[in-house]
């Protein structure tokens, strides 16, 4: 089975062209150091929950959107190289410095899965 990283965040509705420039550079390079899919994904049916939910989980504030994101690996050893590489690469050193984010990073939260159901389309 595969191994997958993925990450929830907010960002301000108006900085969402940056970040889909700041996704597809960063995405880019996942795949070419080995990741098997990189995927951001903007909420569109999604809804305040009454106990927990995504807009919740991040603290959304007005005018901002959630995204729902996850970078897949074909196991975990080669996630945690790949990372490394992608972390280290001086192309991202943009990303650097929280100031340069078109997103608030202290909402951001993220981990790593082991997948205990995998179906993939032949």
């Amino acid at each position: 089975m595969s191994y997958v990283d993925g990450f929830v965040l907010p960002v301000p509705a108006a900085q969402l062209d940056a970040y889909k420039k700041l996704a597809r550079k960063a995405g880019k390079i996942w795949i070419e150091y080995g990741a098997l899919q990189y995927t951001e994904c903007v909420a569109d049916d999604v809804k305040p929950g009454k106990v927990t939910s995504f807009p919740q989980a991040v603290k959304l504030k007005d005018g901002e959107v959630v995204l729902f994101s996850w970078i897949v690996y074909a196991n975990k050893r080669d996630r945690d190289r790949i990372n490394k590489q992608v972390m280290s690469d001086p192309r991202l050193a943009d990303m650097a410095d929280p100031k340069n984010l078109p997103f608030d990073g202290m909402r951001m939260f993220w981990g790593g899965f082991k997948p205990v159901v995998e179906y993939l389309a032949e």
